[in-house]
């Protein structure tokens, strides 16, 4: 395609260049988790390709110590392809390789861009094809960030969810279904609900990895595995599991794992998943700490900056507000993977760069996310137990209660005429000679009422 002038002070060469040239687009290249991916799956081909004689050791070795560097993030600036590029990753594989065979030449004592002692096409990508090397890039990393980041950030915020719920366990507090009051229930039981939602979360992040496990290395360009040695997919994958602490295998089907992306898409719904049950949390934490005179109340919610510019002493739920809208962005950057999964045309999926884009964005905000919102907002929750026990004793919805004993109609009746008088439950139901009161007070005791089975008087009537 004749000259192409590269910066001299970039590692990459004529190939990335016109990339830039051809994708000036965002301004975003692609994340760094990608790249360092990119790189760990180069250092896995090369072992390979000399296990399989197929590399001189000496090749080999300068392959590996050059993609290391780039799986330990000390080349990212050499990496300036735009997200927005050739969808199947062309020119992150073509950088990659540049960037490893110059790094290679600097290391040999060579002069960038002579070749030397690497060949970028030859030698690097050796055994490879840009359709199966990022696909499997995007798998290895994505898969590496959801153990090393989001994994460890939920299990982080299910203890100090899990910690709240044994602290608040003692305090009993009206439940609400419909936005509206409900039988009792403790703070702690509500707090237990959270925990075991982000323990599912962690499940599922889980059943993410799992997703990713197939690795569509072998394929080459069109999944035949053309120029590729038939043992070496199984070489890559071993060396990848041993790096990564993760149980890759090789495709079941290479035709499906060049052409189709419905791994990224299952991933992309985990993260959804995940995004839901947290803004569930967060949505309910800020009601409760709603007011601090005009709403809930229940809670209070750690101070941790000013609320208003104009209202003196007002403190809003920022950390909730936080997390809802990363999981708005999270779940729009879901729907995205999934537009993308659905257009691979033929034996390629074509929309690979911003699939790798929005998995490893969602992983990141996400993680980042629930962790901040563990410590800054979780972790120094207080409860008003006061406000609580106030709620619960002007709620109409003990008369739950007092089905077994006098029927639901009755009941209905009692609970419509305290609320048409403002007298109590107990006022009614001994003016109508309901019940007598000693086991109306055993009845109506509401911390009896969250734990059913344990009370004498449960079943009765």
């Amino acid at each position: 395609m004749g000259a192409m002038p590269v910066p001299s002070e970039a590692l990459y060469g004529a190939s990335t260049q016109r990339a830039v040239l051809n994708f000036p687009i965002s301004g975003h290249p692609l994340p760094a988790g990608f790249i360092r991916g990119l790189g760990l799956v180069k250092i896995a081909c090369a072992r390979a390709n000399e296990e399989l004689g197929k590399l001189s050791p000496e090749k080999s070795r300068l392959i590996q110590e050059s993609a290391r560097e780039m799986a330990d993030g000390k080349l990212i600036g050499h990496f300036p392809v735009d997200v927005f590029q050739t969808g199947s990753g062309t020119s992150t594989n073509m950088n990659a390789n540049e960037v490893i065979a110059n790094r290679a030449s600097q290391l040999a004592g060579e002069s960038i861009g002579s070749k030397k002692p690497l060949h970028p096409n030859d030698d690097v990508n050796l055994g490879q094809s840009s359709n199966d090397i990022i696909p499997t890039a995007l798998h290895v990393s994505v898969a590496m960030a959801l153990k090393l980041s989001l994994r460890p950030a939920l299990g982080h915020l299910q203890g100090v969810l899990d910690a709240k719920a044994h602290a608040f366990e003692s305090i009993t507090k009206i439940g609400r279904t419909h936005l509206m009051d409900a039988t009792p229930i403790t703070l702690g039981q509500e707090f237990s609900g959270y925990a075991a939602q982000v323990a599912k979360a962690i499940e599922r992040t889980d059943k993410a990895i799992e997703a990713l496990r197939e690795l569509a290395v072998g394929g080459t360009a069109v999944g035949t595995g053309i120029n590729c040695h038939p043992e070496f997919a199984g070489k890559v994958v071993r060396i990848l599991g041993s790096e990564t602490d993760i149980a890759f295998v090789e495709a079941r089907n290479h035709f499906e794992a060049q052409a189709g992306r419905d791994d990224a898409v299952e991933v992309a719904g985990h993260l959804a998943t995940i995004s839901a049950s947290l803004t569930k949390i967060a949505n309910d934490i800020r009601l409760l700490g709603s007011g601090p005179r005009s709403g809930l109340g229940e809670l209070r919610l750690p101070a941790t900056q000013p609320g208003s510019s104009i209202m003196p002493g007002k403190v809003n739920p920022v950390m909730s507000e936080m997390l809802v809208q990363v999981c708005i962005y999270v779940q729009a950057l879901s729907q995205m993977v999934v537009t993308c999964g659905r257009d691979g045309h033929f034996e390629l999926n074509v929309t690979i760069p911003l699939i790798a884009y929005a998995l490893h964005e969602s992983v990141h905000v996400l993680a980042n996310g629930a962790r901040q919102f563990a410590d800054a907002c979780v972790a120094g929750l207080e409860a008003d137990e006061e406000r609580c026990k106030e709620l619960v004793e002007r709620s109409l919805m003990l008369v739950t209660a007092l089905n077994p004993y006098i029927g639901y109609d009755a009941a209905t009746e009692v609970a419509k005429e305290a609320l048409a008088t403002g007298r109590t439950l107990k006022e009614v139901v001994l003016s109508k000679g309901l019940m007598d009161a000693a086991a109306l007070d055993a009845v109506l005791e509401p911390r009896s009422m969250t734990r059913p089975g344990e009370s004498a008087l449960a079943g009765g009537g």
